[in-house]
């Protein structure tokens, strides 16, 4: 199982859910608002379906409460 570091910028209260790609940054815009975990929430589901692993294969590691955050995806 590999383990993949990844640079994402979110833009929460989007008016639509995308995920685009700006060298090795992932920048992904999501509906949801950056309230109680809901907007983290939504970037684990829209990763998990963008590279088809489950959810609990993404980790938010640094920027919890952040729009800049690292994750550790392990594929």
């Amino acid at each position: 199982m590999e383990e993949v570091k990844l640079q994402v910028r979110i833009t929460p209260n989007a008016s639509r859910n995308e995920v685009t790609q700006d060298g090795d940054l992932l920048k992904v815009k999501l509906t949801a608002p950056p309230v109680d975990g809901k907007a983290n929430k939504a970037l684990l589901e829209i990763l998990s379906k963008y590279f088809k692993i489950p959810k609990t294969s993404i980790k938010i590691i640094k920027g919890e409460t952040s729009k800049n955050k690292l994750l550790l995806l392990k594929m």
